[in-house]
């Protein structure tokens, strides 16, 4: 059987990019169990409420719900169970400090296989107030409006 190759994005967290403003970002592998490995290949995964955290120097990944697999036997898998990340030593250093500093949390962005192995994209990253999200919606909505009126120009032949 050949070995996969590429990426497949399994899950992505939309709303971190909202409610997060994205300072760091880390590759991780996923400690995972043979049904839970075979419900992500599925498809099947929510970020939704995701985070992660250092523990006894190690990083953790909770409240990430991947769903029971279907064909599974008594020995499936809890949907919302803490799992390890395979992040390097300096890394989840580097992580705990920043952490540890105040104001920044550890957020999932994404589950996907690369090369057939389970990865998670974390950010580090500090929690918008309500004045920011509303300053990038402004600033989406300004930006399609100039690419908007380029475009009719264009089109116009002027």
């Amino acid at each position: 059987m050949p070995k996969e190759r590429g990426q497949k994005v399994v899950a992505t967290n939309r709303r971190a990019r909202h409610d997060y403003l994205i300072e760091d970002t880390y590759e991780a592998g996923l400690v995972l169990t043979g049904t839970e490995v075979k419900s992500l290949r599925a498809g099947r995964a929510s970020l939704v409420d995701g985070y992660a955290f250092v523990d006894a120097g190690e990083a953790w990944l909770d409240a990430v719900h991947i769903p029971e697999y279907a064909d599974g036997t008594w020995n499936n898998h809890a949907p919302r169970r803490k799992r390890k990340l395979l992040l390097h030593k300096a890394q989840i250093l580097k992580i705990h400090n920043k952490v540890k500093q105040g104001g920044y949390t550890i957020v999932p962005l994404s589950i996907y296989f690369s090369d057939g192995r389970a990865k998670v994209e974390l950010a580090v990253a500090k929690g918008k107030k309500e004045y920011d999200k509303r300053q990038a919606l402004r600033e989406r909505q300004d930006k399609r409006e100039a690419d908007r009126a380029i475009s009719t120009k264009q089109r116009l032949g002027e």
